[in-house]
């Protein structure tokens, strides 16, 4: 081992980033789950597909960029899809790829989940919300 592997700074700058990552999911579950009866993957798939200027993304980069198995996410959208959040859709250029497609009452409970997203977000780094 070099010295610079063998550093305690190193692992304790791990330790601190795990726990605050936890400690901030743990507060986002928490408050989305009770204001809005949303889980934390879902609130970040609704805001993703907000987000996209056409209100819709392929699965499979929705499955990457959240960090979800593509079962995984195919089980959460047909959830939201089950609350009529969400719809899929063939993907008209490709046909074996599948969008992902916000609802406008999707649509509508991603903006009222933001606003709890970004105030836990300034509660809990000790930063002022937008």
């Amino acid at each position: 081992m070099t010295p610079s592997t063998k550093s305690p700074d190193l692992v304790a700058a791990w330790r601190e980033l795990m726990s605050s990552h936890a400690r901030v999911s743990e507060a986002l579950e928490r408050e989305l789950q009770r204001r809005h009866d949303l889980s934390l993957s879902e609130f970040e798939v609704l805001q993703r597909l907000a987000e996209a200027d056409d209100g819709k993304r392929r699965m499979q980069e929705l499955a990457d960029e959240i960090h979800l198995s593509q079962s995984a996410l195919s089980r959460l959208v047909g959830r939201l899809e089950a609350e009529e959040l969400a719809t899929r859709a063939i993907c008209d250029h490709d046909r074996r790829g599948i969008w992902a497609c916000i609802t406008p009452a999707g649509r509508a409970l991603q903006r009222r989940a933001e606003i709890t997203h970004r105030e836990v977000l300034a509660g809990t780094l000790g930063r002022p919300s937008d």
